[in-house]
């Protein structure tokens, strides 16, 4: 039997199990997707040696140092990959072969894809106001670097994220530093009424809407009609996704970004097609 899992610290919370283990029963593969809880001084070790695991996804608070471990010893297997793990810097799954470690960022790819099938949004020539830029903030920026975003703001209360966004870029090619340059404006709290009017998308990448009873992430009244909204956050209906229900806007919480993400780290791993609605199924119940 084939062994996959998931790494991080901690990781237990985790549920991809869930969605994983249905889509191996579903498709009748021997394997089994299990939880691995792994201190970062554990990192390289298990990464490098774990023999035993075929194939693993990598959560917080990994990503980016998992993606510094495996540049050292490997390439990234294939174009699309590389630029995902180059804008985001960080890597999200892990597959093993024979003689080598292939590796990509499937965040990236499961927001791209809940972009396209939840919200049937078109990023071509359009604005995007995005909050929060850290590890899933990245992730949406490269998402929609990828395909083809006019403008972003970028809306982050905290200095250091924003900082250390801005740090990783200006070490990227003289290239992407001056398309990022042009597509990505970094504004303050006070500007967001302002420039969400110049935007046809808002998504929150912050874990602002996590814990019940909160504040919204931005004041309903901002919101506008022509408004696609997205939220990261999955483990519940936030007040960003009421509001915008209530308004009539399109829009979608972050659970389908976690299910395509999966699906794609599925498929790179198995080479078969993920069964999407085995994985959603099995995704809801594990919340219920």
């Amino acid at each position: 039997m084939s062994i996959y899992g998931v790494i991080g610290w901690p990781v237990k919370h985790s549920l991809s199990p869930a969605m994983h283990n249905a889509a191996f029963k579903e498709l009748g593969i021997e394997a089994e997707y299990k939880l691995f809880e792994v201190r970062p001084e554990e990192l390289e070790y298990f990464i490098l040696n774990r023999k035993d695991v075929a194939g693993f996804n990598i959560t917080v608070p990994h990503k980016i140092k998992a993606r510094e471990i495996l540049e050292k010893k490997h390439e990234a297997p294939v174009k699309h990959t590389q630029f995902n793990v180059m804008l985001t810097g960080a890597v999200n799954t892990v597959k093993r072969t024979v003689n080598t470690l292939e590796y990509q960022n499937t965040d990236v790819l499961g927001f791209q894809t809940a972009l396209k099938e939840d919200l049937k949004f078109d990023a071509d020539n359009k604005n995007a106001l995005v909050i929060g830029c850290g590890g899933a903030g990245r992730a949406v920026i490269a998402a929609l670097s990828n395909i083809g975003i006019n403008k972003m703001y970028v809306c982050e209360i905290n200095k250091a994220q924003v900082d250390s966004a801005k740090e990783y870029f200006s070490k990227l090619s003289q290239d992407w530093q001056a398309i990022l340059k042009k597509k990505i404006e970094y504004i303050s709290s006070e500007q967001l009424p302002e420039k969400i009017n110049e935007c046809q998308l808002l998504v929150n990448a912050s874990p602002v809407g996590m814990k019940e009873g909160g504040l919204g992430v931005v004041d309903k009244k901002i919101l506008h009609k022509d408004l696609y909204v997205y939220d990261v956050v999955y483990n519940r209906e936030t007040e960003l996704i009421r509001d915008a229900k209530l308004l009539g806007l399109r829009c979608a919480g972050g659970l389908s970004m976690l299910l395509y993400q999966g699906a794609h780290a599925f498929e790179f791993w198995t080479g078969k097609i993920a069964p999407i609605k085995v994985m959603k199924k099995a995704l809801k119940q594990a919340l219920s």
